[in-house]
């Protein structure tokens, strides 16, 4: 009876020898796969990024310090915290498995080297770190990517809609913002803030409603875009609608707002170029001087 055990139990090691053999070899590239990092790049380390779309359009953005810089537009800030958020997102994406990885799916799925609809650059120091395609999307906030040194395409959680390829998509809409305004100087009005109160240099009372107007324009100030590269030398040759000296802790700016066509257009004595501006343009504009300094309360309306 211990013979038939004893030989029993050699079938039943014997079995489970050549199971192991068949599917062990099987299940490793798999979890080798679902372990791999898509993007396995130090986000402290990379300090340059070229970012190109379909059409041949790119735009590049320069670290420098804690900022992000757009060398193609006298260096303008660009938003920080969005280009930091892109990139901890490209280079946290874990527990993806590839859905591909043959030549033809790289270009069916648009994130081949030479067919793409957006392509990541990402540099330290000047030299390249890698290079990301991304390409169609195969559902909400979701994309397929491909790293160029990896033959695996990858399903990503990500909106491309997000990362333009042209600079001033990524320029810091707040930059001309005045956050503490101590004097505010134009030609038609002159505040100044004392004691915990707002003054007019004529010795008025501003208006609280035109006051605020123009405090939380120039607190919230926001621009749009930069202004094309013929109509900057326009702008610069005509006489601007309203200029704005302001005051505050962070120093001495001049703002020249200039109309053209309906269209609102900035200038700050701290950069160079000419930005596109809207509603809070139009409200600095709009404000009533008389009011504001203190000279006429309304009452006529």
């Amino acid at each position: 009876m211990n013979r038939w055990v004893t030989a029993l139990f050699l079938v039943l090691l014997i079995q489970c020898g050549i199971v192991a053999a068949v599917f062990w070899p099987q299940q490793l590239p798999q979890q080798q796969s679902a372990t791999r990092t898509f993007a396995p790049f130090p986000v402290n380390a990379i300090d340059e990024l070229h970012i190109s779309d379909e059409f041949d359009n790119e735009a590049v953005l320069i670290r420098s310090g804690e900022q992000w810089l757009l060398p193609d537009l006298e260096n303008l800030p660009a938003d920080a915290a969005r280009v930091d958020a892109l990139l901890h997102d490209l280079t946290t994406q874990s527990g993806i498995w590839p859905i591909a990885q043959s030549s033809a799916a790289r270009q069916r799925f648009q994130v081949a080297d030479y067919y793409y609809q957006k392509r990541l650059t990402l540099l330290s120091s000047g030299e390249e770190l890698g290079t990301l395609y991304l390409g169609t999307s195969p559902g909400f906030r979701k994309v397929h990517a491909r790293n160029a040194k990896q033959d695996e395409i990858y399903s990503i959680a990500f909106n491309t809609f997000e990362i333009p390829a042209v600079n001033d998509g990524w320029l810091d809409t707040r930059l001309l913002q005045v956050r503490t305004p101590l004097r505010i100087d134009t030609d038609l009005y002159n505040l100044y803030f004392e004691n915990g109160r707002w003054m007019s240099a004529t010795g008025g009372t501003p208006d609280e409603v035109e006051l605020s107007t123009v405090i939380s324009a120039l607190r919230d100030l926001q621009v749009v875009g930069v202004a094309g590269e013929d109509l900057q030398r326009e702008l610069s040759a005509v006489e601007a609608d309203l200029v704005i000296t302001v005051q505050s802790l962070a120093g001495d700016t001049t703002l020249e707002i200039v109309t053209r066509s309906g269209e609102y257009f900035i200038h700050s004595s701290e950069f160079p170029l000419f930005f596109t501006c809207a509603a809070d343009c139009e409200r600095l504009t709009g404000v009533d001087a008389g009011r504001i300094s203190g000279e006429d309360d309304g009452s006529d309306d």
